[in-house]
């Protein structure tokens, strides 16, 4: 354990991005242009390399209370003072209270993580791996493209559970219910019900190119 995860209560940097939602152990490449942003970056990496990110949802205009802080592990400084640098999730984090506005936003936040669970996720944890290796290869079968069954899943049934979020690309709103969920069963559960859509949904169209294929 980190010392800054022993701290329930800190002050933290906010970086409020459009539709991007963290997870803890997942990393996130980003391009620091702003001025605001680039001041914020200096500081950090004058510090603990440590922000917070925050999805906004542009739809409503919201700012999310609930995030997931970065560590800084690799950046990269540009001539015209612009960054680019590579972060990794931690812990998750909800702000009680904005501490300031400017140059960039600050928050008081406490840390947050699962509850610990009623029974073995072991199996549910399974149920989710096997779906995702269904859907990889029906996607791989249906594209005709050599996509690699996933080799480097998580063990941990925790883990397991942010890297499969991760991974719903443009649905940010699902991501966030995802990410504020402190129920790992109840993750992996809902994580189980996408999948089994998806495998459904790739199925009927491989069953339905099948057939057309035969057909010529």
């Amino acid at each position: 354990m980190t010392s800054s995860s022993k701290i329930a209560v800190r002050e933290l940097p906010l970086f409020p991005l459009p539709e991007v939602v963290l997870f803890p152990t997942r990393p996130l490449p980003l391009h620091i242009f702003e001025f605001r942003y680039r001041i914020m970056m200096n500081t950090i990496l004058e510090s603990d390399r440590r922000f917070g990110v925050l999805m906004v949802d542009r739809a409503k205009g919201t700012i999310a209370k609930v995030g997931c802080c970065a560590e800084i592990i690799h950046y990269q400084r540009l001539p015209d003072d612009r960054m680019k640098m590579v972060t990794l999730g931690q812990q998750r984090f909800r702000v009680l209270e904005y501490v300031r506005e400017k140059p960039y936003l600050v928050g008081l936040v406490e840390w947050i993580e699962d509850h610990p669970p009623a029974k073995d996720l072991r199996p549910l944890a399974a149920e989710v791996e096997q779906l995702l290796q269904d859907v990889v290869r029906l996607s791989a079968k249906l594209t005709e493209q050599n996509i690699e069954l996933l080799e480097d899943l998580p063990d941990l049934p925790v883990e397991l559970s942010y890297w499969v979020a991760s991974k719903l690309y443009g649905v940010a709103s699902e991501q966030q219910v995802l990410l504020e969920m402190q129920d790992t069963v109840a993750r992996l559960e809902r994580e189980a019900e996408i999948l089994t859509s998806t495998r459904n949904h790739l199925a009927a169209r491989t069953v339905l190119k099948d057939a057309f294929n035969q057909k010529l």
